[in-house]
């Protein structure tokens, strides 16, 4: 109760304070002032619409009677832009009282043109003139052409590939670049059809990452073309490095049947770098020398610096300690003579 008589109370005081003011000397000057600014600004505007501006309006443009079986690769611009000349009044009604009708563009007018159809701007400039005041001067039309491609129905399926740079954290990696669709439909005019082997994506920047990234990528687009998808999915599996050692067998290869090969040691270590997610399958049989009968018999000395042949996917950084081994190529005695 006591809440409400104090709202009361401060309502009828900021009343009796304006109603003062108005009722006051000063705010009758201040009025009267008011009122002849308006009309000094109302003459001041019609004054100044009697002279010639210069403005922009935008008029839609439209394709119609598209076949079914014709495919647009690229639609053609979906508005004008054009510089119109005129006396201010008539300026403003395009602005607050005039929407302009869409240029239409029949698509059976055009068929005998090719795939990549052109249109000056000057062969619409009379429809565009004809929903324009006869007192309105058309000074420019932007663009200077309307075009668009179409097919009609010519497409083939190819892969996405990865446009960007992709860094990945201290101790972290890449694993794979994987795309859901990996391909996508292209339609094309056939002799830019046959020309596309595969579509990139837009470029894609990522700096330091340490996790697996999942991103939805636009195709970089190509005029004339259209892609369906026009968007894919991205995964970037990311695997934190670890290290390994092996003891690796050394074997001969390509010997022949009665000569073996004895090296010193028999084993060596590969110490290697690989993802936590492929520790566990990575094993000694993955990794292949390199040790020929015929290089041996060729090297003229007693050791032998080793080569790894077979690598397995996924692994970096391999050190073989020794690097290389004393050899030797033992005869295998016939039996049964």
């Amino acid at each position: 109760m006591f809440i409400e008589r104090n709202i009361k109370f401060f309502y009828l005081k900021i009343f009796r304070r304006v109603r003062s003011f108005l009722l006051s000397e000063k705010s009758r000057k201040v009025l009267i002032f008011l009122f002849f600014f308006f009309i000094s600004s109302g003459f001041w505007l019609l004054q100044t619409l009697k002279n010639n501006f210069e403005i922009e309006l935008a008029i839609p443009v439209k394709l119609k009677n598209v076949p079914n079986d014709a495919v647009i690769t690229s639609e053609p611009i979906s508005e004008l832009h054009i510089v119109v000349k005129d006396k201010g009044t008539t300026l403003l009604n395009y602005f607050f009282g005039h929407d302009f009708y869409p240029i239409s563009l029949d698509f059976a007018d055009y068929q005998n043109l090719g795939n990549h159809v052109i249109i000056p701007s000057s062969s619409i400039e009379k429809r565009i003139l004809s929903q324009l005041s006869s007192s309105t001067k058309l000074i420019s039309i932007k663009p200077d052409v309307v075009d668009y491609f179409y097919t009609m129905g010519a497409s083939k399926k190819v892969p996405v590939r990865l446009r960007g740079k992709i860094s990945t954290g201290r101790q972290y990696y890449l694993t794979d670049t994987l795309f859901s669709p990996d391909s996508v439909l292209v339609y094309a005019p056939q002799s830019m059809l046959d020309s596309i082997k595969y579509v990139s994506t837009h470029a894609v920047l990522l700096k330091e990452i340490s996790d697996t990234v999942h991103k939805r990528v636009q195709l970089a687009t190509i005029k004339g073309v259209k892609f369906v998808p026009n968007a894919v999915n991205l995964t970037l599996p990311v695997d934190i490095l670890t290290e390994k050692t092996l003891e690796v067998p050394l074997l001969g290869i390509n010997f022949p049947a009665n000569k073996s090969l004895r090296t010193f040691p028999s084993k060596v270590k590969v110490t290697f770098q690989v993802g936590l997610r492929r520790f566990k399958s990575i094993r000694p049989e993955n990794f292949v020398f390199d040790i020929s009968y015929e290089e041996l018999m060729k090297s003229g000395s007693e050791k032998y610096k080793l080569k790894l042949k077979s690598v397995p996917a996924g692994v970096s950084y391999v050190r073989v300690i020794p690097d290389q081994v004393d050899f030797l190529i033992e005869s295998i005695p016939a039996y049964g003579y």
